[in-house]
Parts: structure tokens; C-alpha cells; sequence
């Protein structure tokens, strides 16, 4: 098993930079109010304005980015319920690669309509009987293949 590394200020600076011009630019948010309950300044980074509502894109456009542009084509497996799963469509549809998001069954409608009105393709899935790792491994090791 490989070590966690944590990333260095480099590669957020980086990552930034290799996302820019695929994402809004969204405001940080002060309150008075609150920071005189927590006694602090507060921050808040409205990333509800981002273009799938959640941060998620963010990681998945600097991910894809990093796909050589000769291997996209083959396109992205990967699997969630909810805003990753957004976040990964949009990416791919960005980049214009086909993106499969495995989703399990009772994921909220409001999730799958957000991935599929960006083309991505769903694999549903039974939380209590199958496991959604080995859907999407199975599901990329076959692609690969062919």
C-alpha cells in the first residue's frame, strides 16, 4: 500500500492555474453577525454558485486535465451518488470525454438528471448486493481492452 502524500502549496497553485478557465469563479462571503458568534473571522466560500452547485468539479476538471489529451477519448469511470458524480460529468463533458458514473439505485433524481444533462452514462447499482468498486474497475478494466 502506497503512502499519503499531501499536497504542496506547488500543487494547488498548479491546480488552479490547469483549472481556470473551466470554472466560475466564486465569492468568499463574510458575516459580521456570525463572526461575532464564533469570535472569529469567518470565511465562506460560495462554491453553491459553482457550475454543478459543489466544489466537486474543481477535483474532477483538475483530474481529467491530467489525462493525456491522445488517451480522453477513452473516457472516465467512476462512481457516487451525488455531487462527485455531477462534478465528473461536467468535467468530461467539458473535456469532451464520455464519462460512465456508477450510481447506486436509490441515488436522489435530482443527482442523476444533473448527470445525465451532461451526457454522462449511469450503471445503477444495488448498495445491498453488489459493490460499486468492482462495477467500475470491471467497467474500465473492459474498456481498456478494447
Amino acid at each position: 500500500m502506497s503512502q499519503l502524500t499531501l499536497p504542496t502549496y506547488e500543487n494547488v497553485r498548479l491546480a488552479s492555474a490547469r483549472i481556470a478557465e473551466y470554472i466560475y469563479q466564486t465569492p468568499v462571503l463574510v458575516n459580521a453577525v456570525l463572526d461575532d458568534i464564533a469570535g472569529a473571522n469567518c470565511f465562506f466560500k460560495a462554491e453553491c454558485l459553482q457550475q454543478t452547485g459543489s466544489f466537486k468539479l474543481r477535483g474532477a476538471i483538475n483530474r481529467l486535465l491530467q489525462i493525456p489529451e491522445d488517451h480522453r477519448r477513452a473516457g472516465v469511470v467512476a462512481f457516487s451518488s451525488g455531487n462527485h458524480a455531477q462534478g465528473v460529468a461536467r468535467a468530461a463533458r467539458l473535456l469532451g470525454m464520455p464519462a460512465l458514473i456508477v450510481m447506486p439505485e436509490d441515488a436522489p433524481k435530482i443527482k442523476v438528471d444533473g448527470v445525465r444533462r451532461d451526457a454522462g452514462e449511469i450503471r445503477f447499482y444495488d448498495r445491498a448486493r453488489e459493490s460499486r468498486e468492482e462495477i467500475a474497475t470491471a467497467i474500465a478494466t473492459e474498456r481498456n481492452a478494447t
